[in-house]
This record gives structure tokens, sequence and C-alpha cells, in this order.
């Protein structure tokens, strides 16, 4: 079931591209993927290029993938260690419906839309929390133009 998805996901990712988004195949296997997001616009991680690492289970599309950050992030919803993501379609929220293009939109979507109220990464979760942005924003931007820009 799995790879037939995938394989699905893989035509339709060669067939309309996001611009945003390069999504491929790492390896000669379904399970194994790799996706650059850009950073958004009009966010302090605007211009980087961020790695993503996506692994599928053989229970995939029932079970969520695993996506990781491979790019050094500084973002409260990112361990900034290991690159593991908190966010809600990969734990309790997933649905089969997803596909992983989707799974990278919503990456975007939490890059531009950090949650300080489960942070993996309690430095930027705390400058968030307790309102300073100006602090967060100039950390994240630097750790972007060291880590995501070439």
């Amino acid at each position: 079931m799995a790879r037939n998805r995938l394989n699905k996901e893989w035509k339709e990712v060669q067939r309309n591209p996001d611009p945003d988004i390069l999504l491929e195949l790492d390896g000669d296997s379904f399970e194994q993927w790799r996706a650059v997001i850009n950073g958004p616009q009009e966010s302090p991680y605007e211009g980087g290029r961020f790695q993503l690492k996506i692994l599928c289970s053989a229970s995939y599309p029932y079970a969520a993938p695993q996506v990781s950050f491979e790019t050094k992030v500084f973002h409260p919803n990112v361990n900034f260690n290991t690159g593991e993501l908190c966010v809600d379609i990969l734990k309790t929220d997933w649905s089969p419906a997803w596909t992983l293009q989707y799974v990278c939109r919503a990456v975007v979507s939490l890059l531009r839309d950090p949650n300080a109220d489960s942070p993996l990464n309690c430095d930027a979760g705390n400058l968030l929390r307790s309102g300073d942005l100006r602090g967060f924003n100039s950390m994240a931007r630097m750790y972007t133009i060291e880590h995501a820009m070439s």
C-alpha cells in the first residue's frame, strides 16, 4: 500500500512541482525522501533553504511520516540538536488524506507562525512567550544566515 501511494505522490510532484518546495526521493527507495523548503517571506527565515529528511513506514499513509530538519534552525517547535519537529499533523492530527507535499507546506507554515506553547527549543519558546520578538527574530535570522544560506 505505501509503495503504491508514494509512487503516485512522486508522479504528482513531478507533474506539479511547488516553487517553494523541492521534494525528491533519497536513494532508490520510496520510503526515504528529502525536501528542501524555502523560508517564508517576511519571516526571519526568508532567503533560507532548509533541508528536511522524511521517512515513511510501510504503514504510510495510515501512519504519519517521520520528518526532521537536517538544516539547523532556531525555532521553538524544532529541536536544535536533532531536528525533530513538534507539529500536530505529524503526531495526533495525522490524516491519510495528506501527502508529503502537504506536510512540507505545513512545515513552511510552522516557520511563519511558531507555536511557543509546545517548545522543543526552550530558548526560542521563552523568547516568544516573554514577548521578545526582536530577540527571537534576531536569533532565528542569525541561524538562518549561518546554516541555511549558501
